[in-house]
């Protein structure tokens, strides 16, 4: 935990921006935005964010500049964020890791999810699948469960965001199988570890995992939603596979800092949505992983809400101890 606090210090130190309330700018954007992002390169919320960002620069006319700052479970990027100026100039798109997840995660939380930022606009949701290495001799969910049971504490579970922690948690309790958490900055690098035998299971979105999946270094048994999902129709899903009453889905939005002027956030809204929306790149971003749709500032701030609640049950339900 010193070692996280002092990451995000660092972090914060870094930026000498100071967040003062933010007069309305009639010129609005007239230089490049930066989208701040609590992952690394190659996750889905990066991949996903490069194909919106390139269209939102376009509609705006200016440049967008992508700045991943990976680690502490994504309070790195949150606090960055919420101490830059609220000009519309530094956004963060992130997910349900820093605004439905880390205050039930972790002890010590250096930024208020709520409080700290102004909603702009939802992108959609990132579903999660169960991924293993080919040489685990299990090609079902229930395999899986049974080779866990006969080889109790030598199975691992690899993470790279918060979806991933709880849903390797979740499927543990649930299945009554004892799994090690190995816990990683990122995606990808997890999912190497993975792929090289060094653990033996992850769930990650799609995007990043599929790829794998279809070269056959990885081998997918279930996705984490309620039902199946139409970005991989052939992997039934967890509840199907019979672990009960598990339905757990990464979502992704774009906040700004607390005191963004409406005005702002309603044109950065209102292009957002005519990306998101339209169906050439939602088809697009469906073959990346990411059931893509929108709505407004405030639809996104009730939903956080709501996520909040519900993630605070899914953490305990969990059995997950703050760290």
């Amino acid at each position: 935990m010193r070692s996280i606090c002092a990451a995000v210090a660092a972090a914060v130190l870094l930026s000498t921006a100071v967040a003062m309330p933010a007069r309305a700018d009639t010129t609005y954007p007239n230089r490049n935005i930066t989208l701040v992002l609590p992952f690394a390169a190659g996750s889905g919320t990066d991949t996903t964010t490069r194909l919106i960002s390139q269209k939102l620069g376009q509609a705006l006319g200016v440049g967008m500049v992508i700045e991943n700052k990976a680690g502490a479970n994504g309070m790195i990027a949150a606090t960055y964020v919420a101490r830059a100026q609220p000009d519309g100039y530094t956004l963060f798109v992130t997910t349900n890791t820093t605004h439905s997840a880390n205050p039930y995660l972790l002890k010590t939380l250096s930024y208020d999810p709520v409080k700290d930022f102004t909603p702009v606009a939802r992108t959609g949701d990132l579903p999660f699948m169960l991924v293993i290495n080919p040489d685990v001799p299990a090609k079902t969910v229930g395999e899986l469960i049974a080779y866990a049971k006969a080889n109790p504490g030598k199975l691992t579970y690899a993470s790279g965001s918060s979806s991933a922690i709880v849903s390797g948690a979740t499927f543990a309790r649930k299945a009554g199988i004892d799994l090690l958490h190995v816990p990683y900055k990122s995606s990808p690098p997890a999912l190497n570890d993975v792929i090289g035998g060094r653990v033996t299971m992850m769930f990650t979105d799609v995007l990043t995992g599929l790829p794998h999946v279809q070269g056959g270094a990885l081998r997918a048994l279930a996705v984490t939603t309620k039902d199946r999902s139409p970005l991989v129709p052939d992997l039934p899903s967890m509840q199907e596979a019979g672990v009960p009453d598990f339905d757990i889905t990464s979502w992704q939005g774009y906040f700004a800092p607390a005191g963004t002027p409406k005005e702002v956030v309603t044109k950065l809204n209102t292009e957002i949505r005519k990306i998101v929306e339209d169906p050439e790149t939602k088809a697009k971003l469906a073959t990346l992983g990411m059931d893509a749709f929108s709505g407004t500032p405030e639809d996104l701030g009730k939903f956080v809400g709501d996520q909040l609640v519900l993630w605070e049950k899914l953490v305990r339900e969990a059995g997950i101890e703050k760290q």
